[in-house]
């Protein structure tokens, strides 16, 4: 296996411990604040965070910049993933949590892996084996078993419903932050936190929402720095290497952080379901550790920019020096045609 794609797994998993810490919290902090504004601190915190961050490291004289920045190209998939992700979702979110138990809405965030894939394959076409459908198969049943409320007139919870509609739009989120993911991620999650968290700021004050003390405004954009800011920027780096499918499968580990963070703060003692379903979900995200696929395929030509070096076999384009540095800049890819063990990383993601 790749350096590259085990730097990425990490990356993937640390971003689903910090992300996966958020709805515990979150439903903690609910009882001092009402969902849209919690929406749009959350979304505030990582963009306002992430914005000081990189003032801070640009002060430093030694510092290089070796990201693209966002090009015209890039704007309609970053104003889709701000509406779909950044402002919807969260408030879909934050309503569910106050009739959900903070552990079952924890499990049920794997959906959001289910969601991203089936939308990368159906609609961008991203390339998914037999392992990948089974880990599908063994979230999906979790996620609904988690779902059934045998109490309930409808059989169904509206809450855990509603953390499975969160999840599909977060899902359409990752798809249209894939297609930019090659380039700077900070500016990306930047953007995108700021935008939301002002839209949602403006709906909270159009329909007159109470607003809390400062310290629970703090608390909720220091929880968005790390679980919405800096789990986002992780996130879109795995993708460059893994693609979508696969990076949102390792994010399945994030419901376990959250649901063990349920009991340690609410003293949630789950239900058989939730028994039942723990180890169906276990298995999905097993199933994608170690997956990938070889064939020949060819790369068309193309002119791009993006974060790369010159040790990958995918750019053989000439320097004057510095060619095994990572740098940026504005490269053309003439056709090949060739094999070897690929996932769907920014030079894989032909069709099958």
């Amino acid at each position: 296996m790749r350096k590259s794609n085990i730097c990425s797994m990490f990356q993937a998993m640390l971003a689903s411990v910090l992300f996966g810490a958020s709805a515990p919290i979150s439903k903690l902090l609910l009882g001092n604040i009402e969902p849209i504004p919690m929406a749009a601190f959350l979304y505030l915190g990582s963009g306002v965070g992430l914005l000081l961050f990189k003032i801070v490291r640009h002060m430093n004289h030694n510092f290089i910049e070796i990201e693209a920045k966002i090009d015209k190209g890039d704007i309609k998939w970053l104003i889709g993933a701000i509406i779909a992700g950044g402002v919807i979702a969260p408030i879909v979110l934050m309503f569910s949590l106050r009739n959900t138990p903070a552990s079952t809405a924890s499990l049920l965030l794997n959906f959001e892996g289910v969601a991203t894939t089936l939308i990368a394959a159906i609609a961008f076409k991203e390339a998914i084996g037999r392992r990948i459908w089974l880990a599908i198969a063994s979230i999906t049943t979790a996620s609904i078993l988690l779902s059934l409320n045998l109490n309930g007139e409808w059989g169904l919870s509206i809450g855990a419903l509603g953390v499975v509609l969160a999840c599909t739009l977060w899902g359409i989120d990752n798809n249209f932050t894939r297609n930019i993911s090659a380039k700077d991620p900070l500016i990306t999650v930047t953007i995108k936190g700021i935008g939301a968290g002002v839209f949602s700021l403006i709906l909270a004050l159009i329909m007159h929402t109470s607003f809390p003390n400062i310290g629970t405004i703090l608390g909720a954009m220091l929880l968005g720095c790390f679980s919405y800011g800096l789990s986002i920027v992780l996130f879109i780096f795995a993708m460059r290497n893994l693609g979508a499918s696969r990076t949102s499968a390792f994010f399945g580990t994030a419901p376990f952080v959250g649901t063990l963070l349920s009991f340690l703060l609410f003293r949630e003692f789950p239900s058989t379901l939730f028994y039942i379903s723990l180890p169906i979900m276990i298995i999905g995200a097993i199933l994608i550790l170690g997956e990938e696929h070889g064939h020949i395929h060819i790369h068309e030509s193309m002119e791009h920019e993006h974060r790369h070096n010159h040790n990958d076999g995918h750019h053989t384009h000439k320097h004057i020096d510095g060619e095994h540095l990572e740098h940026t800049h504005l490269h053309k890819h003439a056709t090949i045609e060739h094999s070897h063990k690929h996932t769907p990383d920014t030079h894989h993601r032909h069709a099958h």
